[in-house]
């Protein structure tokens, strides 16, 4: 894989601090509380419009990954409040553990994904979503099954990436709800190049951007938006057992009906830690021009990037990103 850091002119690697944003207000729940119990908690906030049939959307992970979501936090969440809901994925881009679907489910088992059914939703095929007012596409291909279901929940583990800078709900709806031949590709490849990452920093972004608005217009109320924070390396859990080690701090866990407010609270979290605890996650993100995920969302119309974060730990108090921060502890394995 071929990482190009910078592209000259552009503005993705800076961050802009959340006073300084302009427009609409949503609301973004927080929690220190690290179990399935906060996990459930949190859902309890935003499941209003998560009715029928249900699709799960999370990253199951390469096997014997050390950083996904425990599988004992989502079994408990589906058994409580979600007991017909299914996992759903898609097949990887990349040639490996889960490239095919004989191979994806054998990855699943041994992730322990055994549960719940998980429906890898590109293994008969792909169809398309349009999407509105996008620069580089009008269309998306996604696995032919997502129209099987009435509302989705993304639950994301958010953390770093080695090319969209930091992976939270616009980059596990972007890449992970795109079939694994064609939507990928659209996104990661330009066209008639032998380089299959040859589209980077800026333009990988608004394209992961414009596939996830596919997405979402296309469940329109009937999604909702959990980021964990917790086992945040800089590598996504796509790198498996070979991700770098965590050195940033466990947070807690966010959820939101705005996408874009719960990916820009999540990264405005990491900002706010102490600089020796942030260091490598704020140099993945800026080096990759992460930041354009979240402006190129805010110029899609996806959401709002100023919000209000309510602490459901303290009686749905009103806070700041540098409270809610300010009593993690460093990581240690």
């Amino acid at each position: 894989m071929t990482i190009r850091l910078k592209t000259p002119g552009t503005e993705g690697e800076k961050y802009i601090p959340i006073e300084k944003r302009t427009g609409n207000e949503s609301i973004v729940y927080f929690t220190r509380d690290l179990s399935a119990e906060g996990l459930e908690r949190l859902y309890q906030k935003v499941k209003g419009n998560i009715t029928g049939k249900v699709a799960v959307k999370l990253h199951t992970g390469e096997p014997n990954g050390p950083n996904i979501i425990p599988r004992e936090w989502v079994k408990h969440l589906l058994e409580k409040d979600l007991p017909e809901a299914v996992i759903v994925e898609t097949n990887t881009y990349y040639e490996g553990d889960r490239y095919t679907t004989e191979d994806h489910r054998k990855t699943l088992e041994v992730n322990g994904w055994t549960f719940a059914p998980v429906d890898i939703m590109d293994e008969d095929g792909t169809t398309t979503l349009p999407v509105k007012d996008g620069k580089w596409f009008t269309e998306m291909y996604v696995g032919d099954h997502m129209t099987n279901y009435d509302s989705m929940l993304t639950l994301t583990h958010f953390k770093g990436h080695a090319m969209g800078g930091f992976g939270g709900s616009n980059k596990n709806l972007g890449i992970g709800c795109a079939d694994g031949r064609i939507g990928k590709a659209m996104i990661h490849t330009k066209e008639g190049s032998d380089d299959m990452w040859s589209i980077d920093t800026e333009e990988l972004m608004e394209r992961i951007s414009e596939s996830t608005k596919a997405t979402i217009d296309y469940f329109g109320k009937n999604i909702t938006y959990i980021n964990v924070l917790r086992n945040m390396s800089v590598s996504c859990d796509c790198e498996g057992i070979s991700a770098m080690p965590v050195v940033t701090p466990n947070i807690g866990i966010l959820a939101s009906t705005d996408i874009l407010a719960i990916d820009s609270a999540s990264v405005d979290l990491i900002y706010a830690l102490k600089d020796e605890e942030h260091k490598d996650m704020v140099e993945r993100i800026e080096s990759r021009h992460g930041h354009r995920q979240l402006s190129y969302m805010k110029e899609l119309g996806m959401g709002n990037d100023k919000y209000i974060l309510i602490d459901v730990d303290n009686n749905d108090a009103k806070i700041f990103p540098a409270d809610a921060v300010k009593d993690v502890v460093p990581f240690e394995e």
